[in-house]
């Protein structure tokens, strides 16, 4: 096991150096040896700039390949990266670049169109991610270094660029490495100060329950600029040696199920959304039959039915995988049972942003169904609770994974990270006698969007009781889909003379308008309205879980 995170990098370029490294789907293919050069381009790039080791450079852009050189180069480089999610609104990202005070900023030309670089101040350079050409350069050393780069290049290396070559420096365990944005919106964005500890913890976790080699195939479906999707499905695997194909596109379960058959990963990580389309669309269809009920209830060819709907299963994710491991928010109950069932190679883990990200996980052999296994190596878990086996309590964690807090804000760093070590994560669970924790409830309300995306519903609620004759309102997940219940200012409204018809007219309205600021992962898909005001606790917070299940 490496020593550093840096390590674990130099060591794959170096052994990996002729082997395919990334790859973007129906793309271009990069070596770990092309990986290396770029790096090295844009380490000379990133002097000219003048960065200096802690200088930040914010990527905010789709999956690419690019994307994760950009990474790697400003990790190697001793700079703190940015990564920014590209469904951010343009307003969003410039409040983050700002806020961590970047230096420079990489974008993929989709995000590019909709920001303004004059709301940028502190940037001394934009450059483009599909080919690193400036966009925007406020230095004449920028300006140079992109344009005489390879004389450049080749004064550095005059003999070839060889594997000998790669040599980075190796990281101060405590230093931080990324800062990692929960959010856009400037109330409620909290930077996520991940240190190379947690970078290297994790990494060291993946190499001690993922059985990857160099060569594996992996379909990136995850955000990278997510903890969850960057540390399992990039950084492990280029650490490994593996092949990541990255699907540059909005990845529909339509999308995923052609890579994977092509692909065929070696693992699949995920979110439980895009497992339960794939299996809904593609497997339980077969299932519904009359014949299909009737055979299932018969003991032998049960058996027989179960192992060639375990073959059908296995077969929709590429056929050739060693576990299908999904995080982020809870599993389907029903297709949990199903997968259970049939004895399909998966797990639940746990995890947050703050932990970079892993807290809890197990073997899908030895996975307990409903749980999200137990406490990840080098990882302490307690639930605060005088039965935690009965009574659910928050789940609070500690170790190397924790992060080092929030960048800019202490306040919100004292209210979850003890001077002790243990990080509060606002979610509520219980833990079983082995150690298997259970969570029954987030009570920091995020919701998951469809591509593991954190939407937190206060940041839209706050938006839309600002509409016209809007009093109150929550935003649910029903189906997948995002619904908001309003309470409206009846009497206002009927003072402008307006009936209930119209009221109705009126929420559309505001709904239309509403989505037209969201990303398009929050989009809300109907509005629900309410006759009379919600329950509020004693501090007059809307009860939440009272309307969870709200029907309509």
């Amino acid at each position: 096991m490496e020593d550093s995170f840096i390590g674990y990098i130099e060591k794959s370029i170096h052994e990996h150096w002729d082997l395919d490294a990334l790859t973007d789907y129906k793309g271009a293919t990069l070596q770990y040896k092309d990986v290396a050069r770029k790096i090295e381009k844009l380490h000379i790039i990133f002097q000219a700039c003048g960065v200096k080791k802690g200088d930040k450079i914010a990527i905010c852009g789709r999956n690419s390949s690019h994307w994760a050189v950009t990474f790697l180069a400003t990790l190697t480089y001793g700079a703190v990266a940015v990564p920014i999610l590209h469904e951010f609104k343009a307003d969003n990202v410039h409040h983050i670049v700002n806020h961590s005070e970047a230096r420079l900023l990489f974008v993929g030309d989709m995000v590019w169109e909709n920001l303004n670089e004059a709301a940028m101040p502190l940037l001394d350079g934009i450059f483009l991610m599909t080919d690193f050409t400036i966009l925007i350069s406020r230095s004449e050393g920028v300006t140079y270094a992109r344009d005489h780069l390879n004389e450049l290049f080749g004064k550095k290396y005059p003999r070839n660029f060889r594997r000998e070559h790669v040599s980075y420096v190796k990281e101060d365990p405590e230093h931080l490495a990324l800062i990692n944005y929960t959010s856009g919106t400037a109330g409620y964005s909290k930077g996520v100060m991940i240190p190379y500890r947690s970078l290297w913890s994790n990494l060291a976790f993946a190499f001690e329950v993922l059985p990857l080699k160099a060569g594996d195939n992996v379909v990136s479906i995850l955000p990278m600029a997510h903890m969850y999707g960057m540390a399992f499905e990039f950084l492990y695997e280029f650490a490994c040696g593996c092949h990541v194909y990255y699907l540059t596109r909005m990845p529909s379960p339509k999308i995923i199920f052609q890579a994977f058959s092509e692909v065929r990963p070696a693992i699949v990580i995920s979110v439980p959304l895009i497992i339960e389309k794939i299996i809904k669309n593609y497997v339980l269809p077969k299932l519904e039959t009359p014949t299909m009920r009737l055979l299932m209830k018969v003991p032998i060819v049960n058996d027989k039915i179960k192992l060639a709907l375990r073959e059908k299963v296995i077969q929709a994710f590429g056929g050739n995988f060693h576990a299908v491991i999904i995080g982020g928010a809870a599993l389907n109950g029903e297709i949990e049972r199903f997968l259970k069932m049939i004895d399909f190679p998966y797990t639940v883990g746990y995890g947050m942003t703050e932990c970079g990200p892993i807290i809890c996980y197990e073997d899908w052999r030895r996975f307990e169904l409903g749980s999200c296994g137990k406490a990840a190596p080098r990882m302490e878990v307690r639930i605060l609770s005088p039965d935690p086996e009965r009574i659910p309590g928050e789940i609070i964690c500690r170790g190397p994974n924790v992060m080092i807090g929030y960048y800019k804000n202490q306040q919100a760093t004292d209210e979850v990270l003890e001077p002790s070590g243990w990080l509060h994560t606002g979610d509520l669970g219980l833990m079983d006698r082995a150690g298997n924790v259970i969570i029954k409830g987030r009570s920091k309300n995020m919701l998951l969007g469809a591509s593991g995306q954190n939407i937190y519903p206060e940041e839209i609620e706050d938006k839309l009781n600002n509409m016209t004759y809007v009093s109150e309102s929550i935003i649910v997940e029903q189906n997948g889909r995002l619904v908001a219940l309003i309470y409206p200012d009846f009497e206002n409204a009927f003072a402008h003379g307006l009936t209930k018809e119209d009221i109705e007219r009126v929420m559309e309205e505001n709904r239309v308008a509403l989505n037209a600021e969201l990303p398009a992962y929050s989009q809300i898909s109907k509005v629900k309205i309410y006759p009379e005001e919600f329950e509020k606790t004693p501090k007059k917070s809307i009860k939440r879980f009272l309307y969870q299940e709200a029907k309509g």
